[in-house]
């Protein structure tokens, strides 16, 4: 990919993101349903072009240019995002706009050297209640969901339904964006997997809060039956106890980990969107 190339592929994205910004200000005017392709709100569509935008460049920052020419092969990668949400056993599961902002967030990390394990991506998706399975742990090399089960959510996020989500300590919220997993140890909830957040103002306290993969009695069916939800933990991703373990094993040692929410303050706190725009303007003084 030329110098050129770099350049125009950067203001593809900008030029696409600000038509959608117009679209929604279009919409919030005429107070009209504001819905793009494959039926995504506007805010999500922005999303995702932030985030392509981000794996782009986050791959052009991994791999600076050397005089005119580099070898990063970015069609090759967004055709691996687009094979991968193709697979039915994962499409068929998980929403598929979580699936590919999950699948952006995993290529850019990886390329930065933020995930040292290659092909286990993890995915919580709290748009879904408690009493659903909502998280998903896939092998991105060969499309396979090779698990899938309950996880609760923190008390202070709210009951059947995570809505509210902090970085702040003694909160008792969940907290969203990416992760990555550390080392395993035994502490008050036994087995444990220790996360180490990767977003700045988002989830970076999770290490302090002690936040961590464990398991505990009330993630059950059984619970569900009793109380009409799961139980809550004080903000850690919880599994249940005939589980945590083959989960925790799969995915320790680096993987990544994608905790998401569609509210609008994950979109417009994250650090890791937020990048973009630093990586654009260190690519766009290196082509000048």
């Amino acid at each position: 990919m030329t110098l050129l190339q770099v350049q125009q592929e950067s203001q593809r994205f900008e030029h696409a993101e600000k038509k959608l910004i117009f679209f929604a200000l279009h919409c919030a005017v005429h107070r009209t349903p504001c819905r793009g392709g494959g039926g995504l709100t506007t805010v999500e569509l922005i999303v995702m072009i932030r985030l392509m935008s981000l794996l782009f460049m986050a791959l052009v920052m991994a791999f600076p240019v050397q005089g005119r020419s580099m070898t990063v092969d970015i069609p090759s990668i967004r055709k691996n995002i687009s094979v991968v949400t193709q697979f039915p056993e994962l499409s068929n599961r998980i929403n598929p706009q979580v699936l590919r902002m999950a699948l952006i967030g995993y290529y850019s990390l990886k390329a930065q050297g933020k995930v040292s394990r290659d092909g286990i991506l993890t995915v919580i998706d709290f748009n879904r209640p408690s009493v659903d399975e909502r998280l998903f742990v896939i092998d991105i090399n060969r499309g396979r969901l090779l698990y899938s089960g309950l996880v609760a959510h923190g008390r202070g996020s709210g009951d059947n339904y995570a809505q509210s989500f902090s970085n702040a300590p003694g909160s008792h919220q969940s907290s969203l964006g990416f992760y990555t997993t550390g080392n395993t140890y035994d502490g008050k909830h036994g087995y444990s997997l220790r996360l180490l957040g990767l977003e700045r103002g988002i989830n970076d306290n999770a290490e302090s809060r002690s936040i961590v993969i464990h398991g505990a009695d009330y993630v059950s069916y059984d619970f569900i039956r009793k109380h009409g939800r799961l139980g809550r933990s004080e903000g850690c991703p919880a599994l249940s106890f005939e589980s945590f373990q083959q989960v925790i094993n799969m995915i320790k040692g680096g993987s990544c980990l994608f905790i998401y929410h569609g509210g609008r303050d994950y979109v417009s706190n994250s650090t890791f969107i937020k990048s973009v725009i630093l990586r654009r303007q260190a690519v766009s003084e290196h082509v000048s």
